[in-house]
């Protein structure tokens, strides 16, 4: 140890080791093994095959677990369906006190969480003390207060079973409480699988639950790989599959439970953009880009991994990086100076490697800190990218470790078409001292969370979650708690009745009967970017009314059509910028014009399908009135400001998908037609609709109310055809954001499947029978399903 003076003159950091004695003690007491945690106990190691679990920083023992098999999974589902009953139904107060619980004894073990975390994960010291077990127990503590009042908040809601819920290992405990915390607030049960690289805190955790006297079966922890995960999110009595990880993974388990009826959530990849203006705090905008990716080694799924630079400012921006990169300090993570610790794995270390050879191979500029890394461990020094190309590996692919890459812009809107130039949209961070641009980008970004002037902040009142392949679902906040919650009016309905799927001909049928003979032949076609068009195919087929007469034809769509509604929805994404009031207008507007051909609907409705004067009447008064519902919820349903931990005004913005694809019933065709669509566009959205097959001309009929109500071409786009064909080739198209589909379980398997390409948010119906005319066919549900929710952080205060 040098002289006080010395290190006064050289301001070189001494080393500040971590005491890991209580850890140690504690592995070296369960150095046979671990087992699962089942029932309210561990199981026995006793034969079972064992996974060794590593320390990343020198790769020596740690300890081991168990390798989960089926039989293991049966029995923690068991348990954990045994469970529910009794804790579902007990009071919100009860479930309140277990989980504040949680929280106080996390936070009386804070340190012992914290050493075990970075030894078991390879991350600094200083991150798990100072961010990641502090946020665990706020996740606990912040949930304690949802169970307290889920049952006034969410009236009407229940919760949705056993929760299958499997995390990764970049923040294993905390991933931990985001999945657990809201699943047992809402009143689920749970079993879920830790990384097998990362399980210790997690066994940990089952120690807590044990000692706070959680009741059996409550929470389950089955530890192993893939093929584990698999068989959790898989399992039959598994009602709802929470997975934080790869894309890749996510889509396997999208198509693995699709047509199930499980409730699924994924948090998946992302490339986020970390973008700076030239007005920007350039000397801030330095240190948000440490911890925008030099935080946790790169491993986090919302680093900002892309630095777009406007141009002005680019060379002198990256000469301060460089000089910042140099300082930083990687080594032993244990010591309390070190700014980066260890790669998870050597097949981390390898994958990193190799993708950054594979940019400096295309052409991009390496520069990385002079760093000394330790003899053993996975430690790679910090790195950025310059020269690159957008399309090039290194701006494309998930590298998650310590790499970025740079690329300058010179407007703003050229800065928008570079950060949403991917596949991704979990997070982006925007540095600039004039608000007004701030904002601008914020909403004009794709992203599921906005950070501005700061980045990588999270905290347990605020949703987390992606749009596009970073998937699905929030995490945290009001709007994590609705998924571990089911709707009871849709969790009652009844199975819709066996009906044969209609198989659509161009053939003429010379047997059939005409209705009206002699009046003007009526032939509809598809209604695509505000105008009529023929089908691409050519084809037509007859539309039977009551008694099986024809009363029309109607063209069958194909791949090509869907093509084209999309393009002209694409076309219209001004809708979804335009004031909710505004919105509102032309939707009163809709409404009146529709009530002004009244006569001609309701003759309509009985003609098409059967139904009595009175029966038409009431669907039509019903539609009248859900326009007008729809119109006034335009603008009042509104966003929040969630109240979050720092100084930041963190806004809960409403945004719309995009483009929707909605497939309508043959049930109350008119009514069902309205009451899907006219949430999706009222929330900004653009739709491409398959009306009812069997009865297509009440939507056809609609296209000259469209006309004269103000609508712009492109928002609503009717594609007339055949309903599962449709709604396969909507499913798979990249450029539709989400999809509804009412219709048969198996169309909804199908939905669900094919939807796996850019995983797009799907709503299906699984064969259920709703009843269109009653209240629970409108409401803030649907409204809930038309729309993601954006989370901009706004700093302020000095």
């Amino acid at each position: 140890m040098g002289q006080i003076k010395d290190i006064l003159r050289t301001m070189e950091y001494g080393p500040a080791p971590e005491s890991n004695t209580d850890v140690q003690a504690w592995l070296d007491a369960n150095n046979q093994g671990f087992g699962h945690f089942i029932n309210g106990k561990f199981t026995s190691i006793e034969g079972r095959d064992l996974i060794a679990v590593m320390n990343p920083a020198n790769g020596s023992p740690l300890g081991k677990v168990v390798h989960g098999t089926t039989t293991d999974v049966d029995a923690a589902v068991k348990a954990a369906r045994a469970a529910f009953g009794k804790w579902s139904v007990l009071p919100g107060h009860e479930r309140a006190k277990y989980l504040y619980a949680i929280a106080r004894h996390i936070q009386k073990r804070e340190r012992f969480f914290s050493v075990l975390e970075t030894m078991d994960n390879g991350k600094p010291i200083r991150e798990t003390r100072d961010i990641d077990i502090p946020l665990v127990a706020r996740h606990f503590y912040h949930h304690a207060g949802w169970a307290e009042m889920v049952e006034t908040e969410f009236e009407g809601y229940s919760p949705v079973g056993v929760c299958g819920q499997v995390i990764p290992w970049n923040f294993p405990l905390l991933m931990l409480a985001w999945k657990v915390a809201p699943a047992l607030a809402a009143g689920n049960t749970v079993v879920l699988k830790p990384a097998e690289l990362t399980p210790l805190t997690a066994i940990a955790f089952a120690e807590i639950c044990h000692e706070v006297g959680l009741p059996a079966g409550v929470v389950n922890i089955v530890h192993g790989d893939g093929t584990t995960g698999a068989a959790i999110c898989g399992h039959k009595d598994v009602d709802k599959v929470a997975f934080t990880g790869s894309t890749e993974v996510g889509r396997i388990i999208r198509e693995q439970i699709a047509g199930s009826e499980k409730k699924l959530s994924l948090e998946l990849g992302g490339k986020s953009p970390f973008i700076v203006f030239e007005d920007a705090d350039i000397d801030g905008a330095i240190e948000g880009v440490v911890d925008a990716i030099w935080f946790n080694q790169g491993e986090v799924c919302c680093a900002g991994s892309r630095i777009l630079v406007q141009e002005g400012v680019a060379e002198r921006f990256y000469n301060k990086l460089r000089k910042r990169m140099e300082t930083l300090r990687v080594g032993d993570p244990l010591d309390k100076t070190m700014d980066i610790g260890a790669l998870v794995s050597p097949g981390q270390l390898k994958r990193v490697t190799s993708l950054v050879e594979k940019g400096k191979t295309e052409g991009g500029t390496l520069w990385q800190a002079p760093v000394k890394l330790p003899a053993k461990g996975n430690f790679f020094a910090p790195a950025f990218f310059t020269d690159v190309d957008p399309a090039s590996t290194v701006c494309e692919v998930e590298i998650f470790g310590p790499v970025a890459t740079t690329t300058t812009f010179r407007t703003p809107d050229e800065a928008i078409a570079l950060a949403n130039n991917t596949k991704y949209g979990l997070a982006a961070s925007i540095w600039s001292e004039n608000i007004n641009l701030a904002l601008d980008m914020a909403a004009r970004v794709k992203a599921g969370v906005v950070w501005i002037n700061s980045t990588n902040l999270l905290d347990a009142g605020a949703g987390f979650g992606g749009y596009r392949e970073s998937g699905f679902g929030r995490e945290g906040g009001r709007e994590g708690l609705y998924e571990y919650l089911t709707a009871d009016w849709e969790k009652r309905l009844p199975l819709a009745k066996a009906e044969q799927s209609l198989k659509l001909s161009a053939a003429p049928d010379g047997d059939a009967k005409v209705a009206q003979g002699g009046s003007i032949d009526r032939t509809a076609k598809n209604y695509i970017g505000g105008k009529q068009a023929r089908p691409d195919g050519g084809y037509s087929y007859s539309v039977l009314g009551k008694g099986g007469q024809i009363i029309g034809h109607a063209g069958i769509g194909n791949r090509k059509d869907i093509r084209n509604a999309v393009e002209a929805a694409t076309k219209a994404g001004g809708w979804g910028s335009a004031t909710a009031h505004n919105r509102a207008q032309v939707l009163y507007y809709l409404g009146e014009n529709l009530d002004a051909r009244r006569a001609e609907f309701e003759a309509l409705l009985v003609e098409s399908t059967g139904v009595s004067a009175k029966a038409a009447s009431e669907e039509f008064d019903t539609a009248l009135r859900r326009i007008f519902y729809y119109a006034a919820q335009a603008d009042k349903y509104d966003g929040a400001v969630h109240a979050t931990k720092s100084r930041h005004v963190t806004l809960a913005m409403n945004e719309p998908f995009g483009i929707v694809g909605i497939v309508c019933p043959d049930e109350n065709p008119l009514l069902s037609f309205v009451s899907l669509v006219l949430p999706a566009i009222s929330m900004g959205n653009r739709v491409v609709v398959v009306p009812s097959a069997r009865h297509p001309l009440l939507a056809t009929n609609l296209y000259q109310v469209l006309d004269t109500s103000d609508v712009p071409g492109g928002v609503i786009n009717i594609i007339t055809g055949e309903s599962d064909v449709l709604a396969k080739t909507l499913a798979e198209h990249d450029e539709v954001d989400a999809i509804w589909y009412i219709g048969s379980k198996e169309g909804s398997a199908m939905v669900e499947r094919a939807s796996c390409g850019n995983l797009k948010t799907t709503w299906v119906s699984n064969g259920r029978q709703r009843d269109w005319l009653g209240g629970k066919a409108q409401g803030k549900e649907y409204l809930r399903r038309a729309v993601q929710v954006k989370n901009i952080w706004v700093p302020y205060g000095e």
